[in-house]
């Protein structure tokens, strides 16, 4: 029967032909191929359902059991007043809620601050510092830190490869106090030395001590040498001695690494720029703490280890082209030029003959090239003001307004689009055609450049009250950008109305002004091309490298 049936099964339509019957063999070895590929087909089909199953459960568990990931619901603009108080040029911006949104971190001096803490409360003095940490999305406090008074620096953002349990460093009063971003908590807090109050720290120290957390130093100068002290970036414990660094007055530092991954200590001195290899400085504070740091192949140092980089009586400041990388390009201002130094070789790129340059230059992307271009505002002759945007390449100018006289105003800043450039904002007063008057006391307003209509600005609104600080930030990863503004009493250590506003930067766009900036027209006589402009900002995207 087994052998009658399979020609039937295996090719019916043959069953009717005459002719020669097949062996015997052949007739069994083809019902058992037929039999084994029925049983392949079944196992093809329970694979096909199985994966089939496992589909739809992966399916179903990300659409009703794993949540969908809710981006944080944001206001345009907000405002947070602290009524008689004092505040300080410091700005920070951190994810401390960890909702993926910048967050503003600022120090007032007050009796009293909003989340029901005193100053005396914390068993300190009234008034006292509170370090705060004010959410990004709405504006409210997300937590409050009293200190002691009086405040002299802050830091934050230590990145996340440095080992730290804090990210940010204060000096107030006597103390040094380390914090955390997102609980205000101190982590560690610890009496500085009597004697000469230190500058800013130098974060990102190689780990000396050994225990896996990058070590902190702080350099102060007594007008005749300048000393420096190693802390634990875990405990806040001197390493070693204090180290005197055989150099007079400093009025700047900076942590700088050469191509060859050499470590310096770069200083700036009445007679220019000078630079300390960082292992000699830790051999000095104590034997054997060297051993990790890596030496130049080769330095033209002096006895003392001194090496120069840049000679000039005229330096006064030096900054980084990128704050987040200590081999980045140097920016170098004297008396009567700008000067851009290579961070791998410590030569300089180019320079740029200037007159007096009014604040720290900001940096931006005005063409394509990738390469970072330079902000300058400069005090011009004829008492005016001069905002100058330089080639990062070559140091050529690639744009340029005239501002008329007016109020203080804040540096410039930037901030970057996804097309390759920056979007300029800078503060000042543009004339209002030929017949412009001289600006009343106290008028400034803002304006926002777009290198791809490089001929006009859009103009907003005047802001009367003192700026004491302000910064264009991108608050959330690929999304919208702010401006930040902090306003507050004018003079040291008055008392007043402190507050901290934050503004959508593409809110202002349909009600700002389109100015020229060829002086020629005034601002708003050319409506026909008013709306193109403003629908170029309305589609910038914003990126954060």
């Amino acid at each position: 029967m087994e052998t009658a049936d399979c020609p039937a099964e295996g090719d019916p339509l043959k069953g009717g032909e005459t002719g020669p019957a097949p062996p015997e063999t052949e007739l069994k070895r083809g019902c058992k191929e037929v039999l084994g590929l029925s049983k392949l087909t079944h196992w093809r089909t329970a694979v096909f359902f199985l994966s089939l199953f496992l589909c739809l459960t992966v399916v179903f568990a990300f659409s009703f059991i794993i949540p969908c990931p809710v981006r944080p619901q944001y206001l345009a603009s907000w405002n947070r007043t602290f009524s008689g108080a004092e505040t300080y040029d410091f700005l920070a911006f951190e994810d401390a809620s960890k909702d993926k949104v910048m967050d503003v971190l600022l120090v007032v001096k007050d009796t009293e601050a909003r989340l029901n803490n005193t100053c005396g409360n914390a068993g300190l003095p009234s008034p006292c510092l509170f370090m705060l940490a004010v959410d990004g999305t709405d504006g409210e406090i997300l937590w409050e830190r009293p200190l002691d008074p009086d405040f002299h620096w802050a830091q934050c953002g230590l990145g996340t490869d440095t080992g730290q349990k804090w990210d940010c460093l204060l000096s107030h009063s006597d103390r040094l106090s380390a914090l955390d971003k997102s609980t205000g908590e101190v982590r560690w807090q610890q009496l500085q030395a009597p004697g000469p109050r230190s500058s800013l720290p130098v974060l990102g120290v190689p780990d000396l001590d050994g225990d896996k957390v990058s070590d902190v130093a702080l350099v102060a100068s007594d007008g005749v040498r300048t000393h420096l002290v190693f802390l634990s970036g875990l405990t806040g414990v001197q390493i070693g001695s204090t180290v005197a660094l055989n150099t007079t007055q400093t009025s700047g530092h900076l942590l700088h690494t050469t191509g060859e991954g050499a470590q310096y200590l770069l200083l700036q001195k009445d007679t220019g720029l000078c630079g300390l290899a960082l292992w000699r400085i830790a051999a000095g504070a104590k034997e054997g703490l060297e051993a990790g740091l890596k030496r130049p192949k080769q330095a033209a140092a002096a006895a003392s280890g001194m090496v120069a980089v840049y000679e000039s009586d005229s330096l006064r400041r030096v900054l980084r082209t990128d704050d987040g990388d200590q081999s980045s390009n140097l920016m170098l201002v004297t008396g009567s030029e700008v000067v851009l130094m290579d961070g791998k070789t410590l030569q300089p790129l180019w320079t740029f003959n200037t007159t007096t340059v009014l604040r720290e230059p900001a940096f931006g992307h005005f063409n394509k090239d990738g390469v970072l271009d330079v902000v300058l505002e400069e005090d011009m002759d004829n008492a005016t003001r001069r905002v100058s945007i330089l080639d990062g390449k070559s140091g050529a100018a690639l744009w340029k307004v005239d501002l008329l006289p007016g109020a203080d105003a804040p540096r410039p800043t930037s901030v970057r689009t996804t097309n390759s450039i920056s979007i300029f904002v800078f503060w000042g007063l543009l004339p209002q055609g030929r017949n412009s008057s001289v600006p009343s006391a106290g008028e400034r307003r803002s304006y926002m450049l777009h290198p791809l209509y490089s001929d006009v600005v859009l103009q907003s609104e005047n802001v009367m009250d003192h700026i004491v600080t302000f910064r264009a930030t991108l608050m959330e990863r690929g999304r919208h950008a702010a401006f930040i503004l902090l306003t507050g009493p004018a003079a040291g250590g008055a008392e007043g109305a402190v507050v901290l506003s934050k503004r959508k930067l593409k809110h202002d766009v349909p009600q700002s002004t389109v100015c020229p900036v060829d002086g020629d027209r005034g601002c708003g006589e050319a409506p026909e091309a008013e709306d193109d402009i403003r629908e170029a900002f309305s589609r910038l995207r914003f990126s954060d490298h």
